[in-house]
């Protein structure tokens, strides 16, 4: 099946709630992969946290079981694996002690809202309030952030505090831990994170891709527990003893939005949208910084090397997507299996009037509202659970539509990807683009055409990109030039008439008016 000169990188893809490892042939093809989910935990309401150790051990699990089923199936791994890359969910912090190796917490995870009082204290004391930080980092004062979550680590846990007083203590987001630990460890790992992950920690000033120091000082956060911020595509090291495979050098880190725009193949003014456990739309606007007036984030698209150009981007954030479906399958037991969803969606061909709000823990773009919570209404004795489901998939193409929106007005031209034809079209990719249906009502909701590549899961593979550019198995060229790829691409367009659409967004905007100052209910 294969020879011995076969050329392999491996990609970690360390999301929210499962970790894979991917390894991919020279034709940019999957040979093997292993996935494992991870247990999520709930200690108060609004608190997500994880076990960074947890997270460790799964990483190393589908590691050693993708390369035993590539070797399996007969591809010679062992010696024609090149390079490591790896990407993350990003924003969620993890501090851990230097000497020990061991985690000092819980990491705290990116939709956590424990932070809401921090924010607004913070909001009250700064000039400019919520936008304080935006001209430096491009992102508003937010529970999302790594730097509020950190904040409230060195407030309120004791073992955090006296490391730092001694000097054991290090800060990373998800990247910076794994980086860290397959590198050595406490004999000499690491301690480096990405211009990607760093510029969502509120931390990194935007133009340098440094620490800003006037930040750091506002905040009382020490510079020295900080990782050093390195580019996209770049040999970081090489993994140590006692992994599955060690001495292969780690070459690419990106956050996973920033990594899914190296798979989608995102240059300026083209937009992406991946659907996982939230759901991120970011439209690359080149080599210039573009400020948002309408609730957007302006943070880093990607740096592929260290000397190469620095790429900007629009984001808009969705908390709640994929994770709305977990909630129907394991909260509600509207279904036993995520999958379940478009069939059920299926049985009925409207909402029956149903609107549902996944504010589970506030909303992100383009509202910034950490005070609403969840909603479902319109609700009356005719709706059963095929509308609830199809009102859940609306949803997540709603939030969608609201982001898009936004950035057509920040960033104008733009904020339009055009194919050769002219027309606007929107790329799409992670887990939920499956979902024929969801992506059908995208289409519907956006009145423009949604493309889903063969390769759905392009997170991994831009990270796997990032990873093979710095050691030379491919050249920039090549990732962006999708030509033969394109031609296996799926291409949904809108059928839904124009009046019915403004109607059905404008109840949605009634729908999420109605989740404000919702946070405060009693129990």
């Amino acid at each position: 099946m294969s020879g011995k000169d076969d050329v392999f990188v491996g990609s970690i893809d360390q999301g929210t709630t499962s970790t894979r490892f991917i390894i991919y042939d020279r034709a940019a093809n999957p040979i093997g992969s292993h996935q494992v989910e991870f247990t999520q935990f709930y200690p108060q309401s609004g608190w997500v946290e994880h076990d960074p150790m947890e997270i460790l051990e799964s990483v190393r699990l589908c590691i050693a079981k993708a390369v035993d089923k590539s070797t399996a199936a007969g591809y010679n791994v062992d010696s024609g694996l090149k390079a490591i890359g790896l990407t993350n969910q990003r924003e969620t912090t993890v501090v851990w002690s230097k000497s020990t190796g061991s985690p000092l917490y819980n990491a705290i995870v990116w939709m956590d809202a424990r932070t809401s009082s921090i924010c607004r204290k913070l909001e009250k004391e700064l000039p400019g309030g919520r936008t304080h930080f935006v001209e430096t980092c491009g992102l508003p004062i937010s529970t999302y952030f790594s730097a509020l979550k950190l904040l409230w680590l060195l407030e309120n846990v004791d073992a955090i505090k006296e490391a730092v007083k001694r000097g054991d203590a290090l800060f990373g987001t998800i990247d910076t831990w794994l980086i860290w630990n397959l590198t050595g460890g406490k004999e000499n790992g690491l301690h480096v994170t990405d211009v990607s992950n760093a510029s969502r920690t509120m931390l990194m000033n935007l133009k340098t891709l440094d620490w800003d120091k006037q930040t750091l000082n506002t905040l009382g956060i020490p510079a020295e527990i900080l990782p050093k911020i390195i580019s996209n595509a770049e040999i970081i090291g090489d993994i140590s003893k006692g992994w599955p495979i060690a001495g292969i050098p780690i070459s690419g880190c990106l956050g996973d939005q920033h990594a899914a725009m190296v798979g989608q193949a995102c240059r300026k003014g083209e937009a992406k949208s991946t659907y996982g456990t939230g759901a991120f739309i970011l439209l690359n606007t080149g080599e210039e910084i573009v400020p948002s007036k309408h609730g957007l984030l302006t943070t880093l698209a990607y740096k592929l090397g260290p000397k190469a150009p620095v790429n900007y981007a629009l984001e808009g954030s969705i908390a709640i997507a994929g994770a709305a479906v977990q909630w129907l399958r394991d909260s509600l037991g509207i279904i036993k299996t995520a999958s379940e969803i478009e069939e059920l969606a299926l049985q009925v061909d409207s909402s029956g009037g149903v609107y549902f709000v996944p504010a589970f823990n506030g909303l992100f773009a383009p509202w910034w509202r950490d005070d609403a919570r969840g909603v479902c209404i319109g609700i009356t004795r005719f709706t059963n659970k095929s509308h609830i489901a199809r009102a859940v998939l609306e949803s997540m193409c709603f939030q969608v539509k609201d982001v898009l929106d936004s950035m057509s007005k920040d960033a104008g031209e733009k904020g339009e990807a055009k194919e050769k034809k002219g027309e606007f079209l929107l790329r799409v990719d992670g887990g939920a683009t499956v979902n024929n249906l969801l992506m059908q009502i995208q289409a519907d909701l956006l009145g423009t055409p949604v493309v889903r590549p063969a390769d759905i899961e392009t997170t991994a593979l831009g990270a796997a990109y990032a990873a093979g550019l710095a050691v030379g198995v491919w050249t920039e060229n090549e990732i962006f030039s999708c030509g033969e790829k394109a031609k296996k691409d799926t291409k949904f367009f809108p059928i839904m008439d124009d009046e019915l659409r403004k109607k059905k967004v404008d109840s949605w905007c009634k729908a999420v008016s109605r989740t404000f100052d919702l946070a405060d209910l009693s129990l």
